[in-house]
């Protein structure tokens, strides 16, 4: 990629950023971002067709990170329970260095898109996950669409809980909570027969 393009896309993607912080991504207009970022109208549509284009390429970056990870995790050699939803520890180290942003995706300010899009990203690492342990498949009487639901919700609530209550846990902890929730249910212990 062009260099001038690369700086014109962070430029448009850090004035998304800050005016979600300070607004909320409902009340933003494309109108807003280019008067922040300083380009023209033309330079923005020459990259993205819309707000919710330039958010979701935003989103991309963090896709990437999360499944490169998940890869290398998967490659290693142990069971589901030491390696299972590794790349969630990213997530919140991720969310760590970006309270900001996370509290405006994650808070009362955020809109339907933006958590649509965490959810999808998020629901395709589970899938993932839960397809590479050889989890979920037929024999199961859960569908493997609602354990992959019940991890997202899980995750994005306790990401929720851990950002909004401005929490002094480490993103290891916060994580480490997550897995203690839902590696036991993932695997179907304590399950009453």
């Amino acid at each position: 990629m062009d260099r001038r393009v690369q700086r014109t896309r962070e430029v448009l993607h850090r004035a998304l950023i800050s005016l979600m912080i300070e607004r909320g991504y409902d009340a933003i207009t494309v109108q807003h971002i280019i008067d922040r970022a300083n380009v023209g109208r033309s330079t923005f549509y020459a990259h993205y067709d819309g707000k919710e284009d330039l958010l979701r390429s935003g989103m991309k970056n963090l896709n990437k990170q999360l499944l490169g990870y998940q890869r290398a995790a998967l490659a290693l050699k142990g069971s589901f329970r030491e390696r299972g939803f590794a790349f969630a520890l990213v997530l919140f180290e991720h969310a760590n260095g970006h309270r900001d942003t996370y509290h405006a995706i994650v808070g009362k300010h955020s809109g339907a898109v933006v958590m649509d899009a965490m959810r999808a990203l998020l629901a395709d690492l589970v899938r993932n996950e839960l397809k590479a342990y050889s989890l979920y498949e037929g024999s199961s009487d859960v569908p493997r669409s609602a354990a992959v639901q019940f991890v997202v919700g899980a995750l994005m609530s306790i990401l929720t809980w851990w950002i909004e209550e401005k929490s002094k846990l480490s993103p290891a902890e916060a994580n480490a909570i997550f897995r203690r929730l839902t590696i036991p249910a993932i695997l179907g212990e304590g399950k009453s027969s």
